[in-house]
């Protein structure tokens, strides 16, 4: 039964990035190789000097990740509190103002990645107070604050259970 679960819970994760825009996928796929050190980010995703340069203070601002992934505050206590929320709201404004995250979906399923499942009941707050900030041009933070659901930002509780799924680049096969 319990592989049966693990499973399905895959499949859903897999179905759900799989909803996401292409530049979504992308990005997602290309922050975790940055965030969790799995591959040379410049060389695998570069097209560009521009984003080359995205990609050095992607770098650079997620150089905070293996802080906050130690120092996740408990839900009740106030203690850490803000040096952890604010250090979170500041990597996901960067995230947020790269303009290829287009959802709380696609925030979520990130941050849940880069900082484990632990992080849940502090991504709705971090993704509105980041979408909220003047650094987010106007119609893209209305666009990003109506994407969170009422569920998702008030939410009763959230699952300790870890991400299964960690999307990946793909070769292209030479036709």
């Amino acid at each position: 039964m319990a592989n049966t679960t693990t499973a399905s819970l895959t499949i859903a994760e897999l179905r759900e990035f799989a909803s996401f825009t292409p530049c979504e996928q992308r990005y997602i796929k290309r922050s975790l190789d940055v965030g969790l050190g799995r591959q040379d980010a410049f060389k695998l995703w570069a097209r560009d000097a521009a984003e080359t340069a995205s990609i050095r203070s992607q770098y650079v601002v997620y150089q905070e990740l293996k802080r906050l992934r130690g120092t996740v505050p408990e839900e009740t206590g106030f203690e850490s509190l803000e040096n952890f929320i604010g250090k979170l709201v500041r990597i996901a404004a960067f995230d947020l103002a790269q303009e290829r995250l287009t959802c709380f979906s696609a925030f979520r399923f990130l941050y849940e990645r880069l900082l484990g499942p632990g992080v849940r009941p502090f991504l709705p707050s971090a993704f509105c107070a980041a979408a909220a900030l003047p650094q987010i041009r106007p119609e893209k933070r209305k666009h990003l604050l109506q994407s969170i659901s009422e569920a998702a930002a008030t939410a009763p509780g959230w699952s300790a259970r870890a991400p299964s799924f960690f999307p990946e680049w793909v070769e292209k096969e030479a036709a």
